[in-house]
């Protein structure tokens, strides 16, 4: 009996053990928890630019509006007899012409 009572104890023991250290313990619970949470905001975050991006997509197949803006935003097109002004900033200009400098220089 009293072989019983002191094997109970150990196993108490390496169960308690067990219960607050290592792999399956209540601060590995909390940890898996904290990541569970952080994927769940980035896979929303990642669920809106999906929508945002079918919306496009959509707009894109229905529209002839949206191809002709996309095309002026991202290939510079313009339409026949349109005049294009490109109008620039004196200062950036100067600072992209020192950076350009920078990087060719040894």
């Amino acid at each position: 009996m009293r072989w019983l009572l002191i094997f109970l104890i150990v196993l108490l023991l390496g169960l308690q053990v067990r219960l607050w250290v290592g792999e399956g313990s209540l601060a590995h619970k909390a940890e898996l928890d904290v990541q569970l949470d952080k994927q769940k905001a980035e896979n929303e975050r990642l669920e809106q630019r999906n929508q945002v991006i079918a919306r496009d997509v959509e707009s894109l197949k229905n529209n002839l509006d949206t191809i002709e803006e996309k095309a002026r935003e991202d290939l510079g097109m313009i339409k026949q007899g349109e005049v294009f002004y490109l109008v620039t900033d004196e200062e950036a200009g100067l600072l992209q012409d020192n950076l350009s400098e920078r990087k060719t220089s040894p």
